[in-house]
């Protein structure tokens, strides 16, 4: 693991509430996450991790609290070419070619030229595309259209790769080769945020935000969740801080508390968002 410790935190969040209608769906979420490390968010479906990944996108208003990404208010729109986004629908042309696809995303970017041209090739090296480049992707596989996903994504060299269930549906072997791709991308030092409702591709990040019911249970490496709870899996040590959360949540309270309890483990980071954001704002 490399990681960028310099400068601002890729993610960094301070009591986030997302609410629709009367129905809260983040609870207090606070968490920061470093530069240059694979970062797993799980958690069972429906318990709010699209609407977290939309938080730090910028496009999920909060009721309350704030997300900074490197540096600057999340939606701002200095990070529209600094953050890259893969959706859990494959967001990209069937009736095209890869090639295709390609080309138009990178117009759309703002890329011409010989930067277009280069951009294109890099991605379809990056992401192992080489052989079906000319193809429709309507006519490709499951794992092949992901990978085309992801090159778009990819094509303005982000630092900060968010995707949102990349690798749900895929059979075990083309899982394991993404997962491939994305420890190599953060090893050259770009930040990934990748959600799951898979437990066991905990094992394949650096860092874990464990939800569940719009709450966020645990905000560590995954060494540390294990520690903490004493247990051999991710899957296992997650069933015990759900149990140890809904204590929490039925124990009494001072009658003048208003707020959910926070995470239950959360590790210590150099908190490099919080002190800057109001200044950052202000120069927007």
């Amino acid at each position: 693991m490399s990681g960028r410790d310099h400068g601002p935190a890729a993610v960094s969040a301070y009591g986030l509430h997302v609410t629709r209608g009367k129905h809260m769906l983040l609870h207090d979420i606070t968490f920061t996450v470093p530069r240059g490390v694979i970062v797993g968010l799980l958690g069972p479906s429906g318990c709010g991790k699209t609407t977290l990944l939309r938080s730090v996108l910028g496009i999920q208003p909060a009721a309350a609290g704030h997300v900074q990404v490197l540096g600057f208010p999340a939606g701002s729109p200095a990070l529209c070419s600094r953050i890259g986004y893969v959706t859990q629908a494959p967001s990209v042309y069937p009736d095209l070619t890869v090639l295709e696809n390609l080309h138009y995303f990178a117009a759309a970017l703002g890329l011409r030229g010989w930067r277009r041209e280069n951009a294109v090739v890099r991605v379809v090296k990056d992401v192992d595309l080489a052989d079906y480049a000319d193809k429709h992707v309507a006519r490709l596989s499951g794992g092949q259209y992901s990978r085309v996903s992801l090159a778009v994504a990819l094509l303005g060299a982000p630092e900060l790769l968010v995707m949102d269930e990349p690798t749900v549906g895929l059979d075990p072997l083309v899982r394991r080769e993404l997962w491939g791709v994305f420890r190599r991308l953060a090893d050259e030092g770009t930040t990934l945020l990748v959600s799951s409702h898979v437990m066991d591709e905990a094992d394949r990040c650096d860092r874990l935000l464990l939800m569940r019911g719009g709450r966020l249970l645990a905000s560590a490496r995954r060494d540390q969740v294990l520690c903490h709870t004493g247990c051999g899996s991710v899957e296992e040590a997650f069933m015990r801080l759900v149990t140890a959360a809904a204590r929490a949540e039925a124990a009494p309270r001072p009658a003048r508390a208003d707020r959910a309890p926070g995470p239950l483990l959360t590790d210590v980071l150099p908190d490099q968002g919080r002190s800057s954001y109001f200044a950052t704002k202000a120069r927007l």
